[in-house]
């Protein structure tokens, strides 16, 4: 059995063929979709967070507005890019999400990706402090944000307040519990997502990912999981960690499937330089006749050691098309391939 979600980028565009003209039509179709995923039995709404593009940004209203809209999905990010974000601010805005959903909240974060402008962080007031890269200073902030969860008070009180103090330190409200448990960390290299289990954070692991022995993607992604697993067993932690994989996966069933995505059906894993001087691996598309996607997909490594599969969509498509490939995947692939009865 998988937990099976759906992952938006939210994309947005005047092109006269896409649904999400506005970030207003985005914004308010990416509730619909949760709603309508939930109601045909789907697991998870998320959503990636890009800064300066036409694309989803700022996570949290979305979240909370969904969280309100919808009663059993689980909701979330995959992922926060955490050198933009104050991490004291972000454990207000979280915690009132995961309020409103009343516990549903699967927040991904990462120390981030690829950006649409050069060091992007800086425009958002933020500096790495001395000897830190920008990705220690992601890194940091997370640990940061981790620590504030736990609604330990660390703030001393003004003895003149405007309203009645408790006793002690004051943490920051609203505190909402469990949340600090259900933060995933979005893992590029074997090494970051080590760093995430000795941390207590669930994994995600994207289509991307550095390469890390040339060995075809969905191999090196397996390899990533177990070595999570085994650092999550050493680090002692009570419960059972969890991972999600995002895979794009499209069954054709009608014309227009395949006019969508019947080239998919030929392309592999590709090879790419990220922040012009790493090597990374980009996992392949899925898409094909339901009974030859089961073959395919049952082949895939990494589908196999993860929880939580997250669907990437393609949102311009509209509310209505989107649950038609999510309907398509629940209804003839998932069952062949045992993740769902």
């Amino acid at each position: 059995m998988k937990k099976i979600g759906f992952l938006s980028f939210g994309h947005w565009s005047s092109h006269p063929a896409y649904k999400t003209q506005t970030a207003s039509d985005t914004l308010l179709q990416s509730i619909d979709l949760a709603v309508a995923a939930e109601e045909i039995g789907l697991d998870g709404a998320y959503f990636r967070v890009h800064h300066f593009a036409a694309q989803l940004a700022s996570p949290f209203p979305l979240l909370a507005a969904v969280g309100a809209k919808t009663s059993k999905i689980e909701i979330g990010t995959a992922v926060i890019d955490m050198r933009y974000e104050n991490p004291l601010y972000m454990v207000e805005d979280a915690s009132a999400a995961d309020l409103i959903s009343e516990g549903r909240l699967q927040l991904g974060v990462s120390r981030g990706s690829p950006e649409q402008v050069i060091d992007g962080w800086r425009y958002f007031g933020y500096e790495p402090e001395e000897g830190e890269t920008d990705a220690d200073m992601g890194r940091r902030k997370a640990l940061e944000f981790l620590d504030k969860l736990k609604g330990i008070g660390f703030a001393q009180p003004n003895p003149y307040p405007m309203f009645p103090n408790p006793p002690g330190l004051l943490r920051i409200e609203p505190y909402s519990e469990g949340l600090r448990e259900r933060i995933w960390w979005g893992a590029a290299s074997n090494a970051t997502a080590v760093w995430a289990a000795e941390n207590g954070m669930y994994l995600q692991s994207s289509t991307l990912k550095y390469d890390e022995g040339g060995k075809p993607f969905h191999v090196q992604q397996a390899e990533q999981i177990r070595l999570y697993k085994e650092a999550w067993k050493k680090a002692g932690h009570k419960r059972e960690p969890r991972v999600s994989v995002s895979r794009s996966i499209f069954a054709l069933v009608n014309d227009q499937d395949r006019y969508f995505f019947g080239q998919e059906a030929v392309r592999g894993d590709k090879i790419g330089m990220i922040e012009q001087d790493k090597r990374a691996i980009f996992g392949r598309s899925y898409a094909a006749e339901p009974d030859q996607l089961i073959k395919e997909l049952a082949k895939d490594e990494a589908i196999q050691e993860a929880d939580t599969i997250l669907l990437t969509i393609p949102n311009t498509l509209g509310v209505d098309y989107n649950v038609h490939v999510l309907s398509a995947i629940l209804e003839h692939v998932a069952p062949g391939l045992g993740w769902r009865p």
